[in-house]
């Protein structure tokens, strides 16, 4: 049995309650669209806004619930665009300001709901407040993390942080002054404690609710507020603690407060609008946080992105995910690839073994509670381009050294929508990164119709996950019972070594993260799987790498 018989016989029109209510974005599934790489409509190689809406079909046919587009305001681009000089406008390289319009109507006339990213950590060196600072305008420069040097003549760095693609994280200015650039030094940070900070992004926000965007994907969330004074780390490769040990640059508490005055913000439109934070903490106590009843609705769950294929660690994951969150009446929010990491079928391995365990972690992120992410291509199975020629790459972090290992270019390739040579409909010309031959086998057009296609398997578990009820939010299904460790009614099950089961009302879910095949007693009767399953009712043969979806 493999996906090809499943979904059409349990699917149905309605969803789970969640989403049609203000609390959609429980057990929503939001694609994320790296807008350069999505689909170009001028000819130019480069993805626009045009592009975007032209493509947003195939989105609805896959069953998502939103999308998240990554920034499209006028940039420079030394950052892929969170390098921004005015969060009010289109870059014309996506187009200008009727093109969001039009885009944000037409998803919506599709049943789909329309996140943007805001970058409030900093701004581009380029935008008008930062070129005041650097003039030596003493108002402007208070805005940013501007400090005098240390050493005899001020010649060296304030402190010693390091920006997180490498080097030092200050630069010094003509006059002798250096700033706190965290990221690029075309990225200068922003200070939250001077109050037109504040007041602007809230002007920011407003703008764009009132254009119907539906809510706000929060760059670098955890990182507008910084320890006071300033205070040295006294360590090197800075950037390999984030996430796993306290930093005076990341996740201060003062973060909150500027969340807590958002989500007032946000609750005041109505209408479900959301704010999602990007946040690296070290535990999952700390992300719980930004989810609290009075801050914003959903974070970005790392930690679950980062696990290995390794069934241990995965459910240690999940259940402390899963508590974190419970705790703070939160869902837990889902995530496998970015526009950051290395996409992951090539995490788990590559080829053929590292396709089977990609698609069988996402049946496996699909049937947990909560919300979960895709990343543009995911659904196409494609892998991390890995062979990109140095004289082609853009990621800032390439020519840096110590910081991250600035080959993120690798998962932002442009898509592949038709055809056989590129680039395979992406666009009328060309392609701003170099897609490798071969990928027409995994375009959209190829993978459309084909039941064991990645795109078919995609379009199966969404389709389940709306219909199944005990499945998506964690109130889905009937309640948890007495013995059940979550709300959602989740309760893991006893399984063989190397294999996970779950059970949720009227459904389980297997994973066997063996290379070799592994039978147990059916736990119902299965309705998905990421491979083809062997069962006679009574006992199940599941393949290697594999996750089966039962309905019980």
């Amino acid at each position: 049995m493999t996906h090809d018989s499943t979904a059409v016989q349990l699917a149905s029109s309605s969803s789970n309650a969640t989403a049609s209510d203000g609390g959609w974005w429980r057990d929503a599934v939001i694609y994320q669209v790296y807008v350069r790489s999505f689909a170009d409509s001028d000819g130019d190689g480069i993805g626009d806004l045009r592009g975007v809406r032209s493509r947003l079909p195939h989105l609805a046919r896959l069953g998502v619930d939103a999308v998240w587009l990554t920034p499209f305001y006028v940039s420079p681009q030394a950052d892929g665009g969170y390098d921004v000089a005015d969060y009010r406008a289109v870059d014309p390289l996506f187009g200008d300001l009727s093109d969001a319009d039009e885009l944000v109507r037409a998803a919506h006339a599709l049943g789909l709901r329309v996140i943007v990213d805001v970058v409030p950590n900093h701004t581009s060196e380029q935008h008008p407040w930062f070129r005041a600072a650097v003039a030596g305008e003493p108002g402007p420069r208070e805005r940013y993390h501007f400090r005098p040097g240390r050493g005899a003549s001020g010649e060296l760095p304030p402190n010693d942080w390091e920006s997180i693609f490498g080097g030092p994280a200050w630069t010094r200015v003509p006059d002798g002054a250096w700033y706190l650039h965290l990221f690029a030094p075309e990225q200068p940070d922003l200070d939250w404690d001077h109050p037109e900070v504040a007041a602007e992004f809230a002007s920011v926000l407003r703008f764009w609710l009132d254009l119907g965007i539906d809510g706000f994907r929060i760059d670098v969330a955890h990182g507008m507020v910084k320890a006071t004074g300033l205070p040295d780390i006294g360590r090197g490769a800075q950037a390999t603690l984030i996430g796993t040990e306290p930093l005076p640059f990341f996740d201060q508490d003062g973060v909150h407060e500027i969340h807590r005055s958002w989500r007032r913000l946000l609750d005041s439109y109505g209408g479900g609008r959301i704010g999602v934070a990007e946040a690296w903490a070290p535990t999952s106590e700390r992300l719980a946080l930004y989810v609290r009843p009075d801050e914003l609705h959903q974070a970005f769950n790392f930690r679950f992105l980062n696990c290995p294929w390794d069934p241990a660690a995965m459910r240690t994951v999940i259940d402390e995910s899963l508590a974190a969150t419970t705790a703070v009446g939160a869902p837990t929010t889902w995530v496998l690839s970015n526009h950051d990491v290395v996409r992951h079928v090539t995490r788990y391995g590559g080829g053929a073994r590292g396709l089977a365990r990609a698609r069988a972690a996402a049946l496996l992120m699909l049937a947990l509670p909560g919300s979960a992410y895709l990343y543009q291509g995911e659904e196409l199975g494609l892998p991390e381009v890995a062979d990109l020629p140095d004289r082609v790459r853009q990621d800032p972090a390439f020519l840096r050294t110590a910081g991250q290992d600035g080959l993120r270019d690798g998962c932002r390739v442009p898509l592949p929508w038709s055809g056989a040579e590129p680039p395979y409909g992406f666009g009328p010309a060309g392609s701003w990164l170099p897609q490798p031959a071969g990928w027409g086998g995994l375009s959209v057009a190829a993978q459309t119709g084909d039941p064991h296609s990645t795109l078919e398997l995609y379009r199966a578990a969404l389709e389940l996950r709306r219909a199944m009820p005990g499945l998506g939010a964690p109130e889905a299904g009937t309640g948890a019972g007495a013995d059940d460790a979550y709300p959602c009614g989740m309760h893991w099950e006893a399984a063989p070594e190397g294999v996970l089961l779950f059970t949720r009302p009227g459904f389980a879910c297997t994973l066997n993260s063996r290379s070799g095949p592994v039978e147990l007693p059916a736990p119902g009767r299965p309705v998905l799987s990421s491979a083809p399953v062997d069962t006679d009712g009574r006992t199940v043969r599941l393949p290697p790498d594999s996750c089966t979806w039962w309905s019980s």
